[in-house]
């Protein structure tokens, strides 16, 4: 099996998350894959998915992403069901993180307790 296919949720994942400058090439059995992810979140997702397909000892795989935008982790647009606690654990692990995010995002919300759907908001570095 060509190390394109192993790793081809790794390729398919960075395609749907609009990674710029992809450039992937095999040499000498390593799989040389590099872009420009929009934000760390963006970035840490596609890391994650190496580990996930590679394992965590994972040596046919050399990735370098850089990032577009590192002052903000990613920005996460309001679904139906949202809420600051919510989203706090989805990017942190932590729903208690919501004020984070919160005050991060002072400039188009007035209270934590009130979002609305489409809203985008930036979500701060960890």
């Amino acid at each position: 099996m060509s190390l394109q296919v192993k790793y081809s949720q790794v390729l398919a994942l960075a395609q749907e998350l609009n990674m710029k400058d992809i450039n992937v090439a095999e040499d000498e059995g390593i799989l040389k894959l590099s872009g420009t992810a929009n934000t760390p979140y963006e970035k840490n997702c596609v890391w994650d998915k190496i580990k996930e397909v590679g394992g965590e000892a994972y040596s046919d795989i050399k990735a370098n992403i850089s990032v577009a935008n590192p002052d903000f982790f990613h920005v996460h647009t309001v679904e139906s069901g949202d809420s600051l606690s919510k989203i706090s654990k989805t990017y942190y692990k932590d729903a208690n993180q919501y004020m984070k995010i919160f005050n991060a995002n002072t400039d188009q919300l007035k209270n934590p307790d009130a979002i609305n759907v489409g809203q985008k908001i930036k979500i701060p570095n960890p």
